[in-house]
């Protein structure tokens, strides 16, 4: 019988359904749990149960949401549990305790706002979730990491607990789907005239429109692009309303109109993409390995992104794009303009960009190492007797090459 794998995240999980799908293809029964819409699971197939929890600190509702959880993993029954995104992360461990033969596995995409803000209130929750973690880890089987800082750092605090850690790189990009997205969504034309452009020069970021994404930095930056370069147009994709306290305010975004567009968010992201000049990501937090980089670099876009843990494992400064400080609105500037200025150069990062997309972030590398990750483990814990399939056999350890998979 093939091993059941309940998939876990947030309001965007829809995004991992290629992942999901390419697993199914490798063997495994997956069932998904999210937040968001229920729709584009249904369309492809996928059994999918709907979740809520409280995106922000609030430990009334996360002790619902426990309780809600293991409510789920009682009634799906999965062999393994993989969770992803910040919140799921902490409370599917901590749902799981009562499961002795199910194998929590949660991918560690991004350490949010608690370890991230520089803010009094961060600092004051930090030691708090950090024991939470250490208390999530005693139930989890196994921690993957999309980049070598998250490693170290819960290796540091001591977060990772018995199943120890592995690195596996991004969630991956279906470059096919990608492509064929950009390719049946509307012409550049068209959206340009939908969006105001005209003949403009293009920055684009794709992300939640919040403090923390470095928005604030990315609209004062855009105000000395405007200074030097008229004709620059900034197009913020993503979320605000969503966003709660931490989103940017929309009085402070309309100061910068004409030359900032803020269209909210969009499901074309590929097809905008292509009608881009520059991809601009300044944010202030510890990133996995962002989504919206990789699908930027995949578009052959050269790339203006901050010194963040993530962001350095898709940009190579001066290489395929730039680094820039967090916070750091002229330096931000400066680049964009250099980018504007020396189209050659950036084509040939925009073409390096894509080129380390497809070697080393595509959906196929980084399903067959999670696939991979699954049957060691399934395999490692059937050693010890605890665990069996529900037919009773044993699963056969996995004789793929992962030896560079753990960090």
């Amino acid at each position: 019988m093939s091993p059941h794998l309940l998939c876990i995240g947030g309001d965007d999980h829809d995004l991992r359904i290629p992942f999901m799908l390419a697993l199914a293809s490798r063997g495994f029964r997956v069932t998904a749990a999210g937040t968001g819409d229920p729709a584009p699971f249904k369309c492809v197939g996928l059994d999918f149960r709907a979740i809520s929890f409280d995106r922000f600190v609030n430990p009334i509702a996360d002790w619902t949401a426990i309780k809600a959880l293991s409510r789920l993993l009682a009634d799906v029954g999965a062999e393994l549990v993989q969770s992803f995104d910040t919140k799921p992360n902490l409370l599917v461990p901590l749902a799981a305790r009562g499961f002795r033969d199910m194998l929590v596995v949660r991918t560690i995409n991004g350490l949010g706002w608690i370890y991230s803000s520089r803010s009094p209130v961060a600092a004051a929750l930090a030691p708090a979730y950090r024991a939470l973690h250490r208390l999530a880890a005693r139930s989890t089987a196994l921690t993957v990491f999309q980049n070598r800082d998250d490693k170290l750092f819960f290796e540091q605090h001591r977060m990772l607990g018995r199943g120890g850690g592995r690195l596996i790189a991004g969630s991956g990009i279906d470059i096919e789907r990608f492509e064929r997205a950009a390719a049946s969504g509307p012409p550049p034309a068209v959206l340009r005239e939908s969006l105001g452009l005209g003949s403009s020069e293009v920055v684009v970021t794709v992300t939640r429109i919040t403090r923390q994404k470095g928005i604030r930095t990315l609209l004062e930056a855009a105000a000395l692009v405007h200074e030097a370069r008229s004709g620059v147009r900034f197009l913020l994709v993503g979320p605000r309303q969503s966003e709660g306290p931490m989103a940017v305010p929309q009085a402070e975004i309309d100061r910068h109109a004409p030359y900032v567009i803020a269209p909210g968010r969009r499901s074309d992201v590929p097809a905008l993409l292509k009608l881009a000049d520059v991809f601009a990501f300044p944010t202030e937090y510890r990133e996995g390995v962002p989504r919206c980089l990789l699908e930027a670099a995949l578009a052959g876009l050269p790339i203006v992104t901050t010194r963040m843990p993530g962001c350095c494992d898709v940009v190579s400064d001066g290489w395929n794009g730039f680094l820039v400080p967090p916070r750091a609105p002229r330096i931000l500037a400066a680049r964009i303009l250099d980018l504007l200025r020396d189209r050659g150069t950036a084509s040939v990062m925009g073409a390096r960009a894509s080129e380390l997309v497809k070697r080393e972030f595509n959906l196929g590398i980084t399903v067959a190492r999670y696939a991979a990750a699954y049957k060691d483990l399934l395999y490692r814990v059937s050693q010890d007797g605890r665990y069996a399939s529900k037919d009773g056999t044993l699963p056969e350890p996995c004789h793929q090459n992962v030896d560079h998979l753990d960090g």
